[in-house]
């Protein structure tokens, strides 16, 4: 009923109208919401109603929709790879304080807290056969499965709401020597947020049991990090990394 009423009166509001509604917002219309320069940051001075900026507690609420609609997106991928669940909660738990410890603050946390969320959801365009598959992949899937960052730029760089969160989704495969994938970024031309992610990612993913693998032991992982320092990882966010997981086991 709601989402009708909404559809109507964007209709008879003319184009690039954005109609929200809940209990805070009742109905409300965000102006222009598809230029670029709208919504890149959830602040007074970028989103507009009827000529006014929203209150704080309107731009709460906001902030709350995006939060609740990334939650859905990473549910529906954990419904979809059982394997995973867990995951992307795991992992954003530990990017958010070692982004910190390197220098990240405000916005640039929520991009690294949104973006991990959502660092896995172009799987959501890679048939079962490949995902669910309990066992190592032949080249053709392989070549399928690493498509997934670029679904993911698909998916959320056409989302007004979502684009900002790109940088972890999109090149969190992408390795510090340039043999990543998909664009073989090279160093810093990496995204400081995925750089750091990368190295959680592949922290948890090898502590956790797979279909076709046992977890490896932690001393295993710390004896891989440390290997592929200079190769896969950043050996700045390396040294950081093992900093941080000594300081969070005193």
């Amino acid at each position: 009923m709601r989402a009708d009423q909404a559809l109507n009166i964007a209709k008879s509001s003319g184009r690039n109208q954005i109609m929200i509604w809940n209990k805070t917002f009742s109905w409300k219309t965000i102006n222009n919401a598809c230029t670029p320069n709208y919504l890149t940051q959830i602040d007074k001075s970028q989103i507009i109603y009827n000529s006014s900026p929203l209150t704080d507690e309107e731009i709460h609420s906001l902030e709350d929709a995006i939060d609740d609609l990334i939650h859905g997106y990473v549910h529906a991928l954990e419904l979809r790879d059982k394997e995973t669940e867990g995951h992307a909660q795991r992992v954003m738990n530990i990017t958010v304080p070692l982004s910190e410890k390197m220098g990240l603050r405000g916005e640039e946390l929520m991009r690294v807290r949104r973006g991990a969320l959502l660092h896995d959801i172009g799987k959501i365009a890679i048939p079962d056969d490949i995902l669910l598959k309990p066992g190592p992949l032949t080249e053709k899937e392989r070549f399928i499965m690493e498509r997934h960052p670029r679904y993911a730029y698909d998916l959320l760089s056409t989302n007004v709401f979502l684009k900002d969160y790109l940088d972890i989704p999109y090149c969190h495969h992408e390795h510090w020597d340039g043999c990543g994938y998909p664009r073989h970024l090279r160093g810093e031309e990496i995204p400081l947020p995925a750089r750091i992610f990368t190295l959680v990612d592949v922290w948890d993913a090898l502590l956790s049991d797979r279909p076709y693998r046992k977890a490896w032991k932690e001393k295993e992982v710390y004896t891989y990090i440390r290997d592929q320092s200079g190769k896969i990882f950043d050996p700045r966010i390396v040294e950081m990394f093992f900093e941080f997981i000594n300081e969070t086991k005193k």
